[in-house]
């Protein structure tokens, strides 16, 4: 007897996500679907528009990756202006600070979703209050030099914890599945976990001030076409003051920027802040938790295939070989080989809308490159309510991206497998010792990457790898500055009417959670056509023309066994690895502002 579980929606992401599971008598999932139940449609706002205005527009995309999709737009029109005119850079300062924007989004991102998100699929909170506050001092000291370990820092969180549960209002830690036998951890592990919880929020409020600082504002930071609007001032003075500032750079007194000696220090005080607490409480926590699931090593296993655009240039975005993160893709699990990828072949990149509620003008079996993209809604989907997809017909607003044909999967593993594997200079040395740590580390064979816990290890070690990285980055941008180079921005063919009548690029870049690509076409000035693929319509989207399942639903059919139905979170866990990021807008709410959660089981 078969069984079909419905969670709708998917909690603890961003925008809507809907799985459908078909289960067999044993309780495994046999078949699974993923449903975007959220129409995007930015791509048709942005029709007739100024091109250098659609990182504004773009950044609405997401309430949480509102950097990235900034970054990606005004790369697609830079794109555009270098292949018509090859001459056309952007100055090295301006990819300094983008790579340190990007970075601390990626470690900012990385340890909330852990902790915030990711966490309690694995940390069970109500547990802590069997805690003994001494032993769990003992464990966190064991397993990290982080200075709050005391057993009355952790007595205090405890008591914390206690009230939420004897008021029965366990606010943050609301919606969960307490007391399920899938969670393995001793009550002290949980609380040391919890407490980290709590500090992992106080921390982001601080490293966020990164992006304020460089972008003027966060979230929504500030971009432009050619560099970055942040000019950095050289001297801080007031012109009344003693040290009265001189020459072309001085932006003392009321004009002063964001961008100087104070503002930088605070950058070099957030990286080591992000430093810190990687190494002192991300990566002990997941080395302790993933000890325990070690199991999960063999689940979730989307199949082997996995794309990076590759980021954060050294020479400018335009020499790949000069990238931290590399362009390539892996196949069928074989970090041996890593194949190329060609933007402008129209049978290389492609979405299909077999399954999505999208029509193609030349027929929806079709897939299209995404320079010649189209972005046509067509909902044939069932009335609401409805109690089940129609999965064998359309059954998403997610259109299906593939690779030569193939499904992909995009994110920290696929980053980390290309950095682990790439030979070009001899691999990257700080992942593969990273890898071969934590691999050594769980007593788990290679094959454990390719899983549920291999993508949550990723994450953080790829945490590991880009905070450290910032360090040179911030550093180079010290030297050039003190060499007498403040330039940000590159104001040459700032106007539409210096540029050729048609121009076409695409604004790549690795968001944290994976490859992300603006495509545009613009004509006489304006924008004609602009198309997004973004790292969840990869992972999270429905089968293509042949029937293939997306990486959600690929990781969803190897090796779920259900415990209890109605309590789903074997499913959570894997869902949750990819770090779902389905659209922005709005949280699904009840009249009273308390969040809905559906789970059915026929």
């Amino acid at each position: 007897m078969s069984n079909r579980i419905v969670v709708d929606p998917i909690t603890r992401i961003e925008g809507h996500l809907r799985i459908e599971a078909e289960t067999d008598a044993s309780g495994k999932i046999t078949s699974a679907y993923s449903a975007g139940t959220m129409v995007r449609g930015i791509e048709i706002i942005l029709r007739g528009r100024d091109p250098r205005d659609a990182w504004a527009f773009a950044q609405r995309i997401c309430g949480v990756c509102t950097l990235v999709h900034g970054i990606a737009s005004v790369r697609s029109v830079e794109d555009a202006l270098h292949r018509a005119i090859p001459g056309y850079t952007i100055p090295h300062n301006a990819e300094l600070i983008r790579n340190l924007m990007i970075a601390a989004q990626y470690v900012h991102d990385h340890v909330m979703h852990f902790y915030h998100l990711h966490a309690l699929d694995w940390v069970d909170v109500v547990s802590a209050l069997k805690a003994d506050p001494v032993a769990t001092s003992a464990l966190a000291q064991k397993v990290s030099s982080y200075p709050k370990s005391s057993p009355g820092y952790f007595a205090d969180v405890q008591k914390k914890v206690k009230t939420f549960v004897e008021q029965g209002q366990l606010g943050i830690f609301a919606n969960a599945y307490w007391g399920h036998p899938a969670y393995k951890l001793p009550p002290e592990a949980n609380l040391m976990a919890v407490a980290h919880y709590l500090e992992a929020l106080a921390w982001q409020r601080d490293v966020v001030k990164l992006h304020a600082i460089f972008g003027g504002k966060n979230p929504h930071p500030n971009f432009v076409v050619g560099g970055v609007p942040s000019a950095i001032s050289v001297q801080v003075d007031s012109p009344k003051g003693g040290g009265m500032g001189k020459g072309p750079h001085f932006r003392g007194g009321q004009d002063a920027t964001a961008v100087n000696m104070v503002g930088l220090q605070t950058v070099q005080n957030v990286i080591k802040q992000m430093q810190e607490f990687v190494n002192q409480v991300y990566i002990p926590d997941l080395l302790a938790i993933a000890s325990f699931y070690k199991d999960w090593g063999g689940i979730g296993d989307t199949g082997g295939n996995f794309l990076s655009f590759g980021d954060m240039p050294s020479k400018g975005m335009w020499d790949t070989a000069s990238y931290l993160v590399p362009r390539g893709v892996i196949l069928n699990k074989d970090i041996s080989t890593i194949h190329p990828i060609d933007l402008d072949k129209d049978d290389e990149i492609q979405e299909f809308v077999s399954h999505a509620w999208y029509k193609y003008s030349e027929g929806d079996a079709k897939g299209l490159h995404p320079f010649k993209g189209e972005t046509e809604l067509n909902y044939t989907g069932p009335k609401p309510p409805y109690t089940h997809l129609e999965v064998e017909q359309k059954y998403s607003w997610l259109k299906s991206p593939r690779w030569q044909g193939k499904a992909m999967e995009v994110g920290p593993l696929a980053r980390v497998l290309l950095m682990y594997a790439d030979k070009s200079c001899g691999g990257h040395a700080a992942t593969k010792e990273l890898v071969d740590y934590t691999l050594k580390t769980l007593d788990v064979p290679v094959t454990a990457l390719f899983s549920t816990l291999g993508r949550t290890a990723a994450r953080g070690l790829e945490s590991k790898v880009i905070a450290d990285a910032m360090q040179g980055w911030y550093d180079a941008l010290i030297a050039n500055i003190k060499a007498g180079d403040v330039r940000t921005f590159n104001d040459q063919y700032w106007e539409p009417s210096t540029w050729p009548s048609h121009l076409h690029g695409v604004g790549l870049m690795e968001a944290p959670r994976g490859g992300l690509s603006h495509w545009i076409n613009i004509d006489d000035g304006k924008i004609s056509n602009y198309q997004a693929v973004v790292p969840s319509t990869w992972n999270a989207g429905p089968r293509d023309a042949q029937n293939q399942p997306g990486p959600y639903e690929s990781a969803l059919q190897h090796n779920h066994v259900m415990h209890d139905p109605k309590q789903p979170i074997e499913i959570l866990r894997t869902i949750h690895s990819f770090d779902p990021c389905i659209a922005c807008a709005v949280h699904v709410t009840d009249p009273n502002g308390e969040e809905l959660v559906q789970v059915k089981v026929k």
